[in-house]
């Protein structure tokens, strides 16, 4: 049964005193891709949804009370043919109810873009374990106060031992040209079932997926290769290839633009010693983010090909191995058959250092925000470390990215403590949750803030990725994580300090490093020079700023939102531990 009808000011068809769109409106396909699907377009009022809440309730009285059994579908969901059939199941059912669920299906493509039919549906997605919930009910059977409605049958219980399954076909319920419009074609598989109706019931020739097979990648640990961006980073360069190469990065591209503190010179002479690789970042010629950019331009390097595990991490992101011998070597052994494993990231503050220091940034912050805390959304926040076997199509910033869904099979995808991921976060997952974080084997140490100075000069320099958005203390407040002290990392620093000492002996490398620190400094005093950078600074290294940032795990999403401000200062006062809360009412849309 599909009821359609003026939805103007009724029940649920009402949304703020405006039509609901029409069920084929793409506002009502919540899997389809794309931020463009909330831009709904003036609605049909006689093509939107019904919003009675009683119309099933005049149905069964003027035509349905007699019935021996009626089934809540729509015209776009066919029930496959059982035995007993649907209306028998629910005549034997405890109260005469069964539950449908329905499962959404999708045409791979439809041939020479003719409208699709039922007998195109060949696809599921295999990462949604939701259904669409309708009934089925034999009246006679139902308890007298038995109120129908949409999705159930209110003042009844349906004999859950006894629920019976449904197809819903989306390119007819949402006809589109292109069927990416409707569902993202990377969670798409083909399903026995389906195909089997297809050309046995219907005759059908359907469009099949295309077959894919899995690279052949020898069982070895090959070389590892870190793809990465940069502007203005010269004094922290040499410590960050020193200490990924002494846990046994082998490889590294690195992509900068508008570098004025001999970022380039460094990452050039380097090149040339063949210690890296370095690349102007083409983002203006792309027309893309210079991160995006970087990565896409990486893709068709020999270096990342050849590779066969891959991360991209920032010169903030250090690799903390936290089993073995902290080698990649220690966490292959302790991953085993995994090929993807999602370090998460662990957000250092800045120790309420004030003044930059050249030496190692892993020596000098030792504080950190809580391994459980949720909140800021950057918390638990990951990068990929994978196994570069072609399950997916590209590099991505937190994760490989256009996943060739007919190898979704082959992830083997794990936390930083080895426990696998669930499959709903294969396609976009880019941060962990209570039940999916882990640091046991590995973190990802993140020092966004480094010292108050260096801050100052990492605010004017401007974002890698969101180029348009400010670095002020709004984000000061949401990275600098102060709470815990954590040395893990420590232990590994000897090994990363001879490689850095090796680095150094060499005086053109010792050179250009000097160089880029002095820049730095001139740059932090020409900064601080200013009324602005004054006044940040200021605000950086105040006693309630400092405080602010041991109190993370107590305050609301809505708080690092909206910032500092936000927060009164009797609650600044409040003592860092004990189990209480601060939150705010959130008064507008901000941008992650």
């Amino acid at each position: 049964m599909e009821v359609r009808g003026d939805a103007e000011s009724f029940g649920t068809g009402g949304c703020g005193g405006h039509v609901v769109p029409a069920d084929v409106n793409f506002f009502n396909v919540p899997e389809a891709p794309g931020k463009d699907r909330m831009k709904v377009p003036p609605s049909n009022p006689w093509s939107s949804p019904l919003g009675v809440m009683s119309i099933y309730e005049i149905i069964r009285a003027r035509f349905l009370r007699s019935a021996r059994a009626v089934a809540n579908i729509d015209v776009h969901d066919l029930i496959p043919p059982t035995k007993p059939t649907v209306f028998d199941t629910a005549v034997d059912a405890e109260n005469g109810l069964i539950e449908l669920i329905g499962q959404h299906c999708y045409p791979w493509r439809v041939r020479n873009n003719d409208s699709a039919t039922f007998a195109d549906h060949t696809c599921v997605q295999f990462d949604t374990t939701s259904g669409r919930r309708r009934w089925c009910i034999a009246p006679a059977s139902a308890p007298k106060g038995a109120i129908w409605r949409l999705v159930r049958v209110g003042n009844a219980s349906p004999d859950l031992g006894r629920t019976i399954p449904f197809f819903r076909y989306m390119a007819l319920r949402h006809p589109t040209t292109s069927i990416s419009k409707i569902v993202p074609k990377t969670s798409l598989v083909e399903h026995p079932p389906l195909l089997e109706q297809s050309v046995n019931l219907w005759g059908h020739d359907p469009v099949r997926m295309p077959e894919v097979e899995i690279e052949d990648i020898p069982n070895k640990r090959g070389r590892c290769a870190i793809v990465t961006t940069m502007k203005n980073e010269g004094p922290f360069i040499l410590e960050w290839i020193a200490y990924h190469r002494a846990i046994g990065f082998d490889d590294f591209i690195v992509y900068t633009n508008d570098c004025t503190d001999g970022t380039d010179t460094m990452l050039a002479l380097l090149q040339d010693k063949g210690i890296v690789q370095h690349r102007e970042n083409p983002y203006r010629e792309m027309n893309l983010k210079p991160q995006h950019a970087a990565l896409q331009a990486a893709e068709e390097e020999d270096i990342i090909k050849n590779a066969s595990w891959v991360t991209c991490i920032d010169v903030d992101e250090f690799v903390n191995i936290k089993c073995g011998d902290g080698t990649l070597d220690a966490l292959f052994a302790e991953i085993k058959d995994a090929n993807m494993i999602a370090m998460t990231w662990r957000l250092f503050g800045n120790s309420d250092v004030h003044l930059f220091d050249p030496t190692p940034i892993t020596a000098q912050f030792q504080r950190c925000a809580p391994e459980h805390i949720r909140k800021p959304h950057q918390a638990w926040g990951f990068k990929t470390l994978f196994r570069n076997m072609g399950i997916f199509k590209k590099l991505g910033v937190h994760r490989p990215k256009g996943l060739k869904s007919q190898l979704w099979k082959e992830i083997k995808w794990v936390n930083g403590s080895g426990k696998p991921l669930p499959r709903d976060m294969y396609r976009n997952g880019w941060r962990s949750t209570a039940d999916t974080y882990g640091y046991d084997l590995v973190q990802l140490n993140h020092y966004a803030v480094r010292s108050a100075e260096s801050f100052l000069v990492k605010r004017d320099r401007g974002r890698v990725n969101h180029v348009d958005r400010d670095q002020g203390l709004a984000y000061w407040f949401r990275m600098n994580n102060n709470a815990e002290t954590e040395q893990s990392i420590q232990s590994r620093l000897p090994r990363m300090k001879e490689v850095l000492a090796q680095f150094m002996e060499d005086a053109d490398i010792a050179a250009a490093h000097n160089h880029s620190v002095a820049c730095h400094r001139r740059k932090i005093t020409e900064l601080r020079a200013t009324e602005n950078y004054s006044k940040f600074y200021a605000e950086l290294t105040s006693p309630r700023v400092e405080k602010l940032s041991t109190l993370h795990a107590h305050f609301g999403a809505n708080v690092f939102l909206q910032g500092p401000g936000t927060v009164p200062d009797e609650v600044v006062a409040r003592a860092q531990d004990g189990d209480w809360v601060f939150t705010v009412e959130r008064e507008e849309e901000t941008q992650h």
